[in-house]
């Protein structure tokens, strides 16, 4: 028996969304940290701006607001319900899929939704100093971890499990993707030494947000050098985050989905395709062809695939 294609779509955007609103919590932390350092007149916003840019919101903000300061982009980025990107937005969209779809999901994945939902309503309506906010988005990680955890200790591996993995590796490539794209072409001021204090604080603080920091020194044991970052976050399988880790997981997903169902299809040709492409990659030839051009064209087919899943499945 086969899920009904809403109950499949209901799965695989409570993933994304929840893998979303882990990601802008990130991006938030990551820019009170940078916006710390010292920085020249010209580039006040630089950390902000860096953050509405990683989450792909930039032209929205711009929209209705004029420089990305502190308190605008905090407001748009958490507590914004117009903001289809916004922590609350994201929330509310995962408890909406899943109240739609309570058969489908356990009980303990169902109770932490609801509870992170009914706890975000009260943390909206307090006041927020920089110490406070810090707090919250260390809260809404722990809420992110705990989704987590209830699926993978109480689900059933079978297609709801799967759909909902699908959705929140499609979303955590995209995010690591446009994480890297911007550290490499907004955040460093045009006449700072790359190798230099600014650049390396800011690796660093790359590498906190994604939980990769300690992998790092496992992995590389030695200082840290943004080519092997790039490396780490693009080609290595051992970290969760990277390209490869996330293209890996979902080719095995749709593996799953294709012998449940019995047939494969265009989804499972572009998965397995992607994840060919990663593992024939070296890192040397990647910078000699453009980070940037490897990271868009990257994201042009992470995009092709999930609306090729969605086609095959959610429609």
């Amino acid at each position: 028996m086969t899920l009904l294609a809403r109950t499949a779509d209901s799965l695989f955007w409570s993933g994304r969304y929840m893998e979303r609103a882990d990601f802008v919590a990130r991006l938030l932390d990551a820019a009170q940290r940078l916006s710390t350092l010292p920085m020249r007149e010209t580039d006040p916003y630089r950390a902000w701006e860096s953050a509405i840019s990683s989450a792909g919101v930039a032209s929205a903000f711009h929209a209705r607001h004029g420089a990305a300061d502190e308190a605008e982009v905090r407001e748009f980025m958490a507590f914004d319900r117009d903001n289809a990107s916004s922590i609350l937005a994201c929330l509310t969209a995962v408890r909406s899929n899943m109240r739609s779809i309570r058969t489908a999901v356990t009980a303990e994945l169902w109770e932490t939704v609801n509870g992170a939902y009914d706890e975000l309503k009260r943390l909206q309506a307090a006041r927020h100093d920089r110490e406070a906010f810090a707090r919250f988005l260390e809260w809404l990680k722990t809420v992110a971890l705990a989704f987590d955890g209830a699926a993978h200790r109480t689900m059933l591996r079978n297609d709801a499990y799967w759909f909902l993995r699908l959705g929140g590796e499609i979303e955590r490539a995209d995010n690591t993707a446009r994480l890297l794209d911007v550290k490499y072409h907004l955040l460093l001021p045009p006449d700072e030494r790359v190798g230099g204090g600014l650049d390396y604080f800011q690796w660093t603080t790359l590498l906190r947000e994604v939980s990769a920091f300690t992998a790092y020194r496992w992995l590389y044991r030695e200082s840290v050098r943004p080519w092997l970052i790039a490396d780490m976050l693009i080609l290595n399988r051992q970290l969760p985050r990277s390209l490869a880790c996330c293209q890996a997981a979902i080719a095995g997903h749709l593996d799953d989905l294709a012998e449940a169902y019995g047939r494969r299809g265009l989804s499972q040709r572009l998965a397995s395709g992607m994840l060919s492409r990663l593992s024939a990659t070296r890192i040397e030839t990647l910078f000699q062809g453009g980070l940037h051009e490897f990271i868009q064209a990257f994201l042009a087919d992470n995009n092709k695939l999930a609306a090729a899943i969605a086609e095959q499945y959610l429609s």
